[in-house]
């Protein structure tokens, strides 16, 4: 007679290779949504174009001005006043503040200028203007 060996009850394994790619899966999902999210909180205008543009990361302090020239910091509407004042505010908070101006194509050029001198006024020297790329929307 042929014995058979009894197999023994060993315990299941837990296979982690598989968790941990769905882990880094997870957080790549995550994080680009997330680098797309922090753009929808901008007011619409159209950005005038240029060749040579720079990528930075979402700015804390995004001003937009639009065309009939109103000012609004991320999505809500604000006076120039307590704009300067919150950017000051902000300044003292942190040293690597900077400000990126969104004005629309339509804008005044000296309504831009004014508005880059009263941040020079406030003490803040960072400051950028955002463009679109050329082939851009």
């Amino acid at each position: 007679m042929i014995k058979l060996k009894k197999r023994g009850q060993s315990a299941p394994q837990l296979m982690l290779s598989p968790m941990i790619d769905m882990i880094f899966l997870l957080l790549i999902f995550f994080i680009v949504s997330t680098m797309y999210m922090s753009e929808l909180r901008t007011i619409p205008v159209k950005l005038p174009v240029a060749t040579e543009t720079q990528s930075q990361s979402a700015a804390k302090f995004s001003v937009t001005v639009k065309r009939d020239g109103v000012y609004w910091l991320q999505d809500k509407l604000i006076k120039e006043n307590e704009l300067m004042e919150k950017a000051k505010e902000e300044r003292k908070r942190d040293e690597n503040f900077a400000v990126i101006i969104r004005a629309d194509e339509g804008v005044p050029y000296r309504a831009v200028i004014h508005l880059l001198d009263s941040f020079r006024k406030a003490g803040i020297s960072r400051v950028g203007l955002a463009t679109d790329k050329e082939g851009g929307s």
